[in-house]
């Protein structure tokens, strides 16, 4: 059964403080519908310019995103998380850089297929989710197959999608899924990245929360997906 996040009908909660403060800064962030307004006009009407579409899923505090932005100027950056505080907090953040390449959404991951249209974005970026470690709770886990097929949608041919968790579970739970389809292909599946993979892109920055499972001697566990997906030809 489909979760109901899923479907075309779905609304977002805003009886939140924090919702009505996120407006003032509305000229880079976008909540609930008025994201999924712009599925189709990203580049041409958000951002006004061609460049790379890159969407992280679960900002956070920010750490990666506004590095990731500051490093590669000639992308179009929109980050995303769902919590009002945190959302918030990052935004006064984000209202202090210069470089101005990103936008962010106060939305659910579960959304993305109404936040983008089909072959919309170049690359995918999920880090250190929530792992829902109890077993009755493990049906909330943004990463399931359904999710997968609309990664899948929105991503280009040739798209990347990259991961890291700390959850040995959760892990295991996406190698799982991986193994079971034909949308990705697997191009790094490892269960100790720094030990293993120390010059990939994936070692060469650590977020907030990840800085807080290295020293703890936890380790590092990640994916990087290539979509299958073949360009469409015209003859």
């Amino acid at each position: 059964m489909v979760d109901h996040t899923y479907l075309q009908d779905f609304k977002y909660k805003t009886k939140n403080p924090y919702n009505d403060r996120l407006g003032d800064f509305n000229d880079f962030v976008f909540c609930g519908e008025q994201g999924e307004a712009l599925r189709g006009k990203w580049n041409q009407d958000v951002f006004k310019r061609k460049a790379p579409i890159c969407l992280e899923i679960g900002s956070g505090y920010g750490h990666f995103m506004m590095e990731y932005c500051e490093k590669n100027p000639d992308i179009n950056f929109v980050g995303m998380d769902y919590r009002f505080k945190r959302s918030f907090a990052l935004a006064k953040k984000l209202d202090q850089l210069t470089h101005k390449n990103f936008r962010f959404l106060r939305a659910k991951g579960e959304r993305i297929g109404f936040l983008f249209d089909e072959n919309e974005a170049d690359t995918l970026f999920y880090f250190f989710p929530d792992p829902w470690p109890k077993t009755k709770h493990q049906k909330k886990r943004l990463f399931q197959t359904h999710f997968l097929e609309i990664a899948y949608k929105v991503l280009k041919p040739g798209g990347k999608f990259y991961i890291k968790t700390d959850h040995d579970g959760y892990a295991l739970w996406m190698e799982k899924i991986l193994d079971n389809q034909k949308l990705f292909n697997i191009d790094l599946k490892t269960t100790d990245l720094r030990l293993e993979h120390p010059a990939h892109f994936l070692s060469s920055f650590k977020t907030k929360f990840e800085k807080i499972f290295v020293a703890q001697g936890i380790k590092i566990k990640a994916f990087e997906l290539t979509s299958l997906k073949r360009e469409c030809t015209h003859v």
